[in-house]
């Protein structure tokens, strides 16, 4: 999902930049279909990612206060996974906050009016 959502992104940028005649509203659409999937894999991920730090959190709770070599390795196990989710989950937010910025463009192109100077334009 990573690589794809970073190629996706820069296709973007790419067109973004193309002086061509495009069909922006089209593109917009598109675009916006993509934000969707791309927003609810980082939903996905946060809830994973908040459950497995919750369990690493209480395993070294319990590890505290009853030693157990079983334990430990749950802690190691739990860590192992928990960092690349957290790294996995930043890039998502990342790219998708920057889809957003995209988004914008798309709709300058579009010719719609400015959305935040007007607060009765809805789209």
């Amino acid at each position: 999902m990573e690589q794809r959502i970073i190629t996706y992104r820069k296709y973007m940028d790419e067109l973004l930049k193309s002086k061509d005649d495009k069909d922006w509203e089209q593109i917009l659409k598109s675009h916006l279909t993509q934000i969707g999937f791309f927003q609810h894999e980082r939903l996905i991920h946060l809830i994973v990612t908040v459950l497995f730090a919750i369990g690493t959190f209480l395993s070294i709770f319990t590890f505290m206060f009853q030693f157990s070599f079983f334990l430990f390795a749950l802690i190691i196990l739990l860590l192992v996974l928990l960092i690349p989710y957290i790294r996995h989950y930043y890039i998502l937010e990342n790219e998708v906050q920057k889809m957003y910025t995209q988004y914008d463009l798309l709709v300058e192109k579009c010719g719609y009016p400015d959305m935040y100077s007007k607060k009765d334009w809805i789209m």
